[in-house]
Order: C-alpha cells, then sequence, then structure tokens
C-alpha cells in the first residue's frame, strides 16, 4: 500500500540555490521528505518553479529552515535548526539509521558497522549501507560521515566526489588509503 500512501501526500518541490548548485527540496504535509543534489551541466533544478505554484505558509517555514540548513551543512557547519523530517517511506530500520547519523557532529565519522553495533545489530552492517544509501536527505542527515571498514569511503548516493567535498568542508581529508586524521 506504499504507493496509495504516496498519492495521499501532497508534495511542493522547491529549489536551493546554493554555491554548489540548486539542489531540489521535496515536501510533503508532515516536512522534507526528500533532498536532490544540483544535476551537472543542467538548468532542470532551477526551472522547478516555472510557474505559479502556490506554496503553504508552513512550506515557506519548512523551506527557510532546511535552506540554511544545507547551507551550513554545505559550509562544514552544525546546522542550527532542521524542519520536520518525513521519513514514512522508510521501513523502521532505515529510519533508526538515520537518527544514528543525525547524532554525527560534523567531522564526526563512524563506520557501517558502528552505526549497526549502537543500534544492536552488530551483525547489521551490510543492512546499515542500504539505509545509508536509501536515505532521502544526504547532506542534512549526514550519510557521508559514515564510512566502511578502516576509514575507506564506500559508497555514496551523490557520488565519492561529493562525500570527498563534504567531508573536506568539515576538515577531513581524504587520501586514497583512507581519511588522514
Amino acid at each position: 500500500m506504499r504507493n496509495l500512501t504516496q498519492l495521499r501526500k501532497q508534495s511542493v518541490k522547491l529549489p536551493v540555490p546554493t554555491g554548489d548548485g540548486v539542489f531540489i527540496a521535496q515536501y510533503s504535509d508532515r516536512g522534507l521528505a526528500k533532498l536532490d543534489f544540483p544535476v551537472p551541466g543542467s538548468d532542470r533544478n532551477a526551472r522547478v518553479l516555472s510557474g505559479n505554484v502556490k506554496v503553504s505558509a508552513q512550506v515557506v517555514r519548512w523551506h527557510r529552515l532546511a535552506s540554511q540548513a544545507l547551507k551550513a551543512a554545505l559550509a562544514g557547519r552544525k546546522a542550527r535548526d532542521l524542519p520536520p523530517l518525513d521519513w514514512t517511506d522508510g521501513t523502521d530500520f532505515q529510519q533508526a539509521v538515520w537518527r544514528e547519523m543525525l547524532k554525527l557532529a560534523p567531522g564526526e565519522t563512524i563506520s557501517y558497522g558502528g552505526i549497526a553495533t549502537a543500534l544492536g545489530k552488530p551483525k547489521a552492517s551490510r543492512a546499515v549501507g542500504r539505509a545509508c544509501g536509501a536515505n532521502p536527505l544526504p547532506v542534512l542527515v549526514p550519510c557521508h560521515r559514515v564510512l566502511a571498514a578502516n576509514q575507506k569511503l564506500g559508497g555514496f548516493s551523490g557520488g565519492l566526489d561529493w562525500k570527498r567535498t563534504l567531508l573536506g568542508r568539515e576538515g577531513r581529508e581524504y587520501s586514497g588509503a583512507g581519511l588522514a586524521h
């Protein structure tokens, strides 16, 4: 019945212009539901609001918070406040992983296994990796701070260049062998 739930949700997409390109924030009636990276070489993201779209005052407030939080995170700083996060499309396990990632401060990293252990499921590091890959709010829910074993980068939904960039802005430099301390 997931598709039925998605059909009932109202969805509004709004651009978030940054020095790194235009991200797209998608809101449901419950909060920020998705954040998309800029599309290189495309102005698709900039044209999301090409017509007159009515946006509720609540979504305007959420968007202001999301925009400020994204710009802080892109600068390597901790976001002050986040809008409500709509994780209703995630499983209970995914949501637990995402909550755990929100605890990480800028520059702080943890392994997939470390999150699995923190959740009381020490053998679930691959499931943690899948939950990181399914994270609908990268950058704000900092899956870029989750690493593979031995401080190796692992994967990232935005690509490894984004992961290196975000970690670098947080003071963690990547070398071919892993993160430099």
